[in-house]
């Protein structure tokens, strides 16, 4: 992603994190929240995929998103997801053909980003966006989506 593409990405996330924030407030509905999020994020960016993985036991369970059918349960440390989980840390792949144990939901996807969700200490959940761009994410959306994980994560009781 060149520099303008990051600046411009940079001036639409700052524009819809308040917003973000605004339908987050007050509202305790857990589905209603993450499926308002993955709408926001994806009409702002139409990034191909956009939504989140519940953590249920041993798995991650498909909860809300935007795009086309998704896997709905993903093992502790499997894929891209399941490595956010299991290192509370957020992932960002270029190209998930090259990431080892890629889990291929779609074929269409070509470079994706996991954002865990913590609370007190443990992940409860990750945010999964997909691009069908190969290298489409960068610090930017990185840092701008770890603010809307610390958004999410600030409304779960």
């Amino acid at each position: 992603m060149t520099e303008i593409e990051q600046a411009s990405r940079e001036a639409i996330y700052q524009e819809i994190i308040p917003q973000i924030k605004s339908l987050l407030d007050g509202e305790t509905n857990l589905i209603a929240n993450l499926a308002n999020v993955s709408a926001v994020l994806r009409e702002a960016f139409g990034f191909f995929w956009v939504g989140f993985y519940l953590v249920e036991g041993s798995e991650l369970v498909l909860g809300p998103f935007q795009g086309p059918v998704a896997c709905t349960r993903i093992g502790h440390g499997r894929g891209v997801c399941g490595q956010a989980w299991a290192t509370a840390q957020t992932i960002v792949v270029p190209d998930v053909h090259a990431f080892p144990g890629h889990i291929a939901c779609n074929a269409a996807s070509q470079s994706e980003i996991v954002v865990p969700v913590v609370r007190q200490g443990k992940v409860v959940l990750v945010l999964d966006v997909d691009s069908d761009r190969v290298d489409d994410f960068g610090e930017v959306d990185e840092r701008c989506l770890d603010k809307v994980a610390g958004l999410i994560s600030a409304t779960l009781k």
